[in-house]
Formats: C-alpha cells, structure tokens, sequence
C-alpha cells in the first residue's frame, strides 16, 4: 500500500508539472485574458552589460547593440567590467566616442558590478542584457512597446538559440526545453503575469528597480520585484535575443547547476510572492515552475523505485519500470556516443532528449543540496560559446530573424 501510494503520488506530481500545469495555464488563458496595450514609444533607455573576461564577445556584442533599430540619443549603453583580466576593458573602451560608457570595478562579482552600473543609468526604462547575446534589430523597440501599459512594470525578452550552433548531446534538447519554456511564457502573460525573464533581454521601469542581494540569479530578481510592487511583468515574443549553445556538456551542468543554485536562493528571498492570499495564481505558478519542476528530481528516484518494488503486482507498474529502464538507457547511449561520428545521425537526436533531461535533474539535485548546506555562488567563469565563432554576418540581425 505504501509502494502505490509513493508511485501514484510522485507520478500524479510529476503529470502534473508537465502536463496538468500548462494545461491549466491554457484554460486560464482562454477564460481570462489580460491583454497589454502596445504602442511605438521611445522612452529613454539605459541598456546594461555586465562582463567578466569576454574579449572574445564584447566587440560583437557592442557593435550588434550600435547597430539596433532605436533612436541613438534615447539609448545610453553601459558596460561595467567586474575586474575583467583580459583585454574587454580595452576594446570597450574603444567604443567610448560612439557613446559607450566603460564603468571598470575590481572583480567582486556581477552583482554588485551590476547594481553600481544601474546608479549610473538615467534611463526611464533599464534594459538588461549578456555579452554574448545578439540582439535582432528591432528588439529594443518591440521590447519597449509594452511599456505604453501603465500596469506593465517589466517586460521580458524572447532568447532563441542560433540554427547554426553545435554542441554536444545536451543541446538539441536545450533548444527544444526553451521552446516548450517559451509557450508557457506566451501563456502565462496572456492572463497574468510571466514567470520570470531571461537575463539575455529584459527590461524594468527605473523607478521598480531594487538593488539585488548577493547569491541570486539577477533576472529572476529584478523582473519579479515588478509583481511584488503590483505592476505586471509580460513576456514579449517579438523582442529576441539570440545565443549558442553551451560549447560542452560538462560545461553546460556546471552552468545549471550554477544558475540553479542562485536561483533556489533567489526564489527564497522574494518567498512573500508564493503566499497565495496576496499574489493570486501567480503564487501557484511560481512554486509550480520554479520549485516543483526543479524538484522533480527528488520524485524521479521513489518513483522508480516504487515502479520496480510493484513490478510483479501489476502490467502497469511493469510498463511504468521498463519505460524508466528504457528512457534512462537511452540516456546512457547518448552519453557514450555524444563524441563520436554517431552523434550526427537523426536517431542520436532521439537519444539526446532523455540525456538533456537526465543532464538538468542530476544538477537540479546537486542544487537542491547546495542550497540546502546554505553555498552561496557570487563569482563564476562565463560557459558560454563566443559570438566570434558564429557567421560574421549574425552580428546584424534583421527583423526577418
């Protein structure tokens, strides 16, 4: 009895994460929409690059900013260096008679970096972005444009990966997670509020900005202070950020692993926003997306153990056990073949899509206990590819994308 109840339990948990929630979130959509008002404004923006070590990037980075489709004396760009060692100080500097403002810090991590920066920003709106993000010409507009809502208090960009990016086993379901992530978004502003933004385009009005604690994900932070204070945080699709993926899968873990750990921490510090009383559904959604699904982990193990426990009980716990087999083997196939010439077949996709998901829950668990022993990450090396390894011709994206 014990055995069924842990398997129906953590399987109903785990349905419902995946399939139940969005479901829901659909239903909601369609009974209550809350529509934004658009309009082509231009308020003034203060667009926020903080870097560490990005020679490689920075000089891409900038010129795809220069070259955005938004008036040039309404956009103030800053990038502040956190101690970078490299030569990114010096070739930011080399934009400074186009208007880009070096801010240089000894390296103290990007958080404090990127709250000193924000002092110095004099936009109404702050956009924040990565140094290895490029931008589509019209973002900054069709980010702004939401903004003609009074209600809308921060707005989150759409971060697409380039078609041309190759990387290990983990990346063809990297793509495909962020464009399930992705719906949800689409779903969750179309009644409400978004869950959070990504740190590759986001923006807040000036005056909802609160210095962000050390140990969080930033993004998570900042875009979710604008619900706190009442105001609406919306995603918008139009508004895109291009990136590759991650260059490796060690490199890749280690990075969730990172950004799960701030982000458990980050969820912990604005926690007033999961009681239901005061924040509604958005309560629901928050500890459905950002607590549950990266717990899905610690269901995974009863389950499987429960799933073997009842095998001989019943055809289903059987199915239950072999599916389990069959899914975690698949990952194991694509883990000895992700180096080799096999890993371009179309059938390695296949495989890839339970390593990419055995990939995120094993560091979604190293996180969890992180966290739990209270480890606070404030300075890291960026994982990412560089922008220099793309197409030159991707550094200017036009609207077609």
């Amino acid at each position: 009895m014990v055995m069924e109840i842990l398997f129906w339990g953590t399987l109903g948990l785990i349905a419902y994460t995946y399939v139940g929630f969005p479901l829901l979130l659909f239903l909601r959509g369609l009974v209550w929409r809350r529509p934004v008002k658009k309009a082509p404004i231009t308020p003034s923006l203060s667009l926020v690059i903080v870097a560490y070590n990005e020679e490689a990037s920075i000089g891409a980075k900038l010129e795809n900013v220069l070259s955005l489709d938004y008036p040039r004396d309404r956009l103030q760009v800053i990038v502040a260096s956190d101690g970078s060692s490299d030569r990114t100080e010096e070739i930011v500097a080399s934009f400074a008679d186009r208007g880009v403002q070096l801010l240089a810090f000894p390296r103290q991590g990007k958080i404090p970096a990127l709250n000193q920066a924000v002092e110095q920003a004099t936009g109404e709106i702050l956009v924040f972005s990565d140094a290895n993000s490029m931008y589509r010409e019209d973002a900054l507009r069709k980010l702004v444009a939401p903004f003609a809502d009074e209600r809308v208090g921060a707005v989150g960009g759409n971060q697409c990966y380039l078609p041309e990016a190759e990387g290990e086993a983990a990346s063809f379901g990297e793509r495909l997670y962020w464009a399930f992530d992705r719906q949800l978004k689409v779903m969750q502003s179309r009644a409400g509020n978004m869950t959070s933004a990504t740190g590759a385009i986001h923006a807040i009005r000036r005056e909802l900005f609160q210095p962000v604690p050390l140990g969080v994900t930033d993004d998570f932070t900042i875009s979710t202070r604008a619900i706190a204070q009442g105001y609406r945080l919306v995603f918008e699709p139009e508004a895109i950020a291009y990136e590759s993926v991650a260059g490796s899968d060690t490199k890749e873990f280690r990075r969730k692993q990172r950004i799960m750990v701030r982000g458990l921490r980050a969820v912990w510090t604005v926690r007033e926003l999961l009681v239901p009383w005061r924040h509604g559904f958005y309560s629901l959604q928050l500890f459905t997306h950002k607590v549950l699904r990266r717990g899905i982990a610690w269901l995974l193990i009863p389950l499987f153990g429960a799933s073997l426990a009842l095998y001989s009980r019943a055809p289903i716990y059987q199915w239950a056990a072999l599916g389990q087999l069959a899914f975690y083997g698949s990952a194991l196939a694509a883990l000895g073949i992700r180096r080799t010439p096999l890993r371009r077949q179309k059938l390695f996709r296949l495989f890839s899509l339970p390593y990419y998901f055995c990939l995120t829950y094993l560091a979604a668990l190293l996180a969890w206990i992180q966290f739990f022993r209270g480890k606070r990450i404030d300075l890291w090396d960026s994982t990412r590819l560089n922008p220099e390894s793309r197409p030159k011709e991707s550094v200017r994206l036009s609207a077609k994308g």
